[in-house]
């Protein structure tokens, strides 16, 4: 007799969203995994089409409200493009360290409440502070750190509203930035501490043979240009991007998979596929702690993520400091540019990982077309194989402690579905049918 198994998360804890998990047993042998993002679809490709084009950075901003900078960004490049627009290096240069302030919050944000908790079976941020007051405390006063950068080059800490194609609809004033620096200074050591707290968790000994994918660029660590390269060989210009890259329906998701055109197979794309791939262009201080705590690169171990999070940290503080020390007043804060028709892309570096944007505006200054692929959508294809090869390692009698497994794998990856922060719902089926027959 063999007993097939099904396992349903109906919603996925500590995640950015609403999403599910259905797996699918036969016996030892995994059948099936299915990642739903059910969330209803939010249709921003469709209703900013026909909209002014200095709308799309506030209303793209709206898509996620942990990583909204990612998504400006992205769109003013490639708008910018289209319209033959060529920012000052001061606009260039306050653009990094408003995505220094985004890569702060939402990796300690993720660092301390959403992953952390995993090493240490606590239930929750709020269990795992019991036990770390100190740590988790910590990890508040970073990710706040990078709110008040949000807020005073931004405009705000949620959804900011200072982007503008072209640049910056107000640059701020010295003082503003000034203002910053003793709380940075702090930060640096903070996520220095940080950094080597994670890396002494107890990682499970799991590896994959992943192909992944981040921006390169020769001169600095990724954030906002370079090209697409990957650990396989692959450097290609963003404009390139979907000859190699291609979008996929699947049944069970809202969310599109996004897979190499060559072969159909999946990547990864987040902080170990940066690390890996640019690790020299991190900071020195940040090397130096990755050398410390025996950070080894490449790093296929999915669960190390964090230990990259942390070192991106360090490095988003080390970079933010210098420009906040060296920051002068400047004129203009935005370049003037005139409406005419054409198509732009860019790819740049959310904190889970390379996010694309494609458009195509007219004459009038309306959009005829956009085109957007999150870092979720391209990683839920490989969370799914990962999770073939993770469910007999961690297989047991009791359904709740396998899902629980399962979870922790997926958190992981930090996937962006928003705030989910209890279980609706757990349903195991058991089918019991006799082998070779039919269930």
């Amino acid at each position: 007799m063999t007993e097939t198994r099904t396992i349903r998360v109906e919603a996925l804890t500590r995640v950015e969203g609403e999403g599910g998990l259905h797996v699918r047993l036969n016996g030892t042998v995994v059948e099936d995994v299915q990642l739903s993002i059910y969330e209803p679809p939010r249709f921003f490709e469709g209703f900013l089409r026909g909209r002014p084009l200095e709308e799309v950075p506030d209303i793209t901003a709206r898509i996620c409200g942990i990583c909204p900078v990612a998504y400006q960004m992205s769109a003013v490049h490639a708008l910018e493009q289209a319209l033959g627009v060529v920012i000052s290096p001061e606009i260039r240069r306050l653009r990094r360290l408003l995505y220094c302030g985004e890569w702060i919050e939402s990796h300690g944000l993720h660092m301390h409440l959403l992953q952390a908790p995993d090493f240490f079976n606590a239930a929750s941020g709020i269990e795992l502070a019991a036990r770390f007051p100190n740590e988790v405390t910590r990890g508040l006063k970073l990710k706040k750190q990078g709110n008040e950068l949000l807020e005073v080059l931004g405009g705000r800490a949620i959804h900011p509203i200072n982007v503008a194609v072209g640049g910056f609809y107000r640059a701020p004033k010295k003082d503003e930035l000034r203002k910053l620096i003793p709380g940075f200074e702090w930060g640096l050591q903070a996520a220095i501490d940080a950094t080597r707290w994670v890396a002494g968790f107890d990682f499970p000994d799991f590896e994959r043979p992943y192909e992944m994918i981040s921006v390169s660029h020769p001169d600095e660590y990724p954030m906002n240009e370079g090209r697409v390269v990957s650990t396989s060989g692959l450097s290609i210009d963003v404009s390139e991007y979907e000859t190699a890259f291609a979008e996929h329906h699947v049944a069970h998701s809202t969310a599109l998979h996004s897979l190499r055109t060559t072969g159909q197979t999946s990547y990864h794309v987040g902080p170990l596929a940066r690390v890996n791939l640019n690790r020299e262009k991190l900071c020195d201080t940040a090397r130096r702690v990755a050398d410390e705590v025996g950070f080894k690169s490449p790093c296929f171990n999915p669960f190390q993520a964090i230990i990259a999070r942390g070192l991106e940290v360090i490095h988003a503080f080390d970079e933010a400091l210098s420009i906040l020390r060296e920051y002068q007043p400047f004129s203009p804060s935005r370049i003037a540019w005139k409406h005419r028709s054409g198509e732009g892309c860019a790819a740049t570096e959310a904190p889970r990982g390379l996010i694309y944007h494609r458009y195509q505006v007219d004459e009038a200054g309306k959009v005829v077309l956009a085109k957007i692929v999150p870092p979720t959508s391209q990683n839920q294809r490989q969370i799914e194989l990962d999770l073939i090869d993770w469910l007999p390692r961690i297989m047991g009698t009791d359904d709740q402690k396998t899902a629980d497994e399962c979870e922790r794998l997926i958190r992981s990856y930090d996937p962006c579905i928003s705030c989910s922060t209890h279980f609706l719902k757990l349903t195991v089926d058991r089918v019991t049918a006799s082998v070779g027959g039919t269930r």
